[in-house]
């Protein structure tokens, strides 16, 4: 109910517990995860002698199979249940750490590892975030949402921290500290309750409840909030992937470290802070502020000094904050499936934009470098965020599933 001044009522933040021991989960499977996946080149290359161009291509896979898999995992859960998901995907992720230890010494085994590795992400990520929300009110979802990623960017930003002195002297204690991690976060998912059915047996549904989608898996896909999906991690996926082959040369390793550093803070911080903003502002102005800021910041890179470096990424950051959040935020109130298949779809658009800014990043940067103008690289992407917005207005805009009312209950 709202009161006389028309404002929503507002929910205060009660988790429940295993909504707590996800957001846990959320912080130790990246911690355990990034401690080392960023070294599978290195791995892979000087340990195990592959060539770098059979290493490039283990790689692409894996990243395909990770994130288009979302997909097939967002299916598997809405048929088979969110726990069994979680528990399925992190039995595979467990054994293929495992699979690591006998692969230090074997190339083959060690493909076979990262792909058990690339699957049971894939399963398990739809599931994770469909549980988190799951029976949670509309007031309660930007937090959960934002606290979770939160959680998730800070263990992407120790991982590599804590694992660096293990990763070629000490590999075998590296994947068997991993191992166990996976294997005790494995026990405490077996422990959950199983996630309430959205529509009880009887077929007397709860009022805002959905009932199960019989389409197929791209029924129901809310294509806005995908398409801007799409373009969010096309342009991020510039910064991410060629923001040290351009800061390090132009500043220092030490201070690029910083750099990354203060961006993985300010990106804990920033998001459930600015949460409730994001998800009470239009979503037409939650994608021009986004791209706005991510292209300010690519531009003020492009000048290439250390202050300017420091502040394109922190702008960079300011519009990753924003898109991300609020496009997983839409897409959840315009699809009429399972929130579990909602982030399958989102994690496949994430994996469309970062395959196509991967195609296109390489051969433009390397082109912008032997000009002796790496500056323009970034000026083009800017260019490319600007116009983003005005690419997403052709894109249909279907009305949100739910009734307009939804905003006023608060998540049991």
């Amino acid at each position: 109910m709202t009161g006389g001044t028309g404002r929503r009522r507002r929910c205060p933040a009660r988790f429940t517990g295993p909504q707590r021991f996800l957001l846990a989960g959320s912080f130790l499977i990246p911690l355990g995860s990034f401690a080392v996946l960023p070294f599978m080149s290195v791995l892979l290359h000087q340990r195990l002698g592959m060539d770098l161009g059979t290493v490039g291509v283990v790689l692409a896979v894996a990243s395909l199979i990770q994130f288009s898999g979302g997909v097939a995992g967002a299916v598997i859960a809405e048929r088979a249940g969110l726990r069994r998901t979680m528990l399925l995907a992190l039995v595979i992720r467990t054994a293929g750490f495992a699979a690591f230890l006998p692969g230090l010494h074997r190339p083959a085994v060690a493909v076979a590892a990262l792909v058990l590795v690339s699957c049971g992400a894939a399963l398990y990520l739809p599931a994770n975030k469909g549980y988190l929300v799951h029976r949670a009110g509309e007031e309660q979802r930007p937090l959960l949402l934002s606290a979770s990623n939160s959680a998730f960017n800070a263990g992407i930003a120790l991982g590599p921290l804590a694992a660096a002195p293990l990763v070629l002297d000490s590999s075998a204690v590296l994947f068997g500290a991993v191992t166990v991690l996976f294997a005790a976060v494995t026990v405490g998912h077996a422990l959950l309750p199983a996630e309430t059915p959205d529509r009880p047996p009887d077929g007397a549904g709860e009022p805002g409840r959905r009932p199960p989608h019989r389409g197929g898996p791209f029924a129901g896909l809310a294509v806005l909030p995908f398409t801007a999906t799409v373009l969010s991690l096309y342009v991020f996926m510039f910064f991410q992937h060629y923001i040290a082959v351009y800061s390090v040369p132009r500043t220092s390793p030490v201070f690029h470290g910083a750099v990354l550093t203060l961006y993985a803070l300010l990106l804990v911080v920033a998001q459930p802070v600015l949460a409730d903003r994001i998800a009470r502002m239009p979503y037409g102005r939650a994608l021009r502020v986004g791209f706005a800021a991510m292209g300010a910041g690519m531009a003020t890179l492009a000048v290439g000094t250390p202050v300017t470096i420091l502040t394109g990424a922190l702008l960079v950051c300011l519009g990753e904050t924003v898109l991300f959040l609020k496009n997983d935020l839409e897409a959840l109130a315009r699809s009429p499936r399972a929130p579990a298949v909602v982030f399958g779809h989102q994690r496949l658009a994430a994996g469309i934009g970062a395959f196509a800014s991967g195609l296109a990043g390489g051969e433009g940067y390397q082109l912008a470098e032997e000009a002796g103008r790496a500056g323009l690289f970034w000026a083009a992407v800017a260019i490319q965020c600007v116009l983003s917005p005005v690419a997403l207005a052709a894109v249909p805009r279907l009305r949100p599933a739910r009734a307009a009312g939804r905003r006023d209950r608060c998540g049991g």
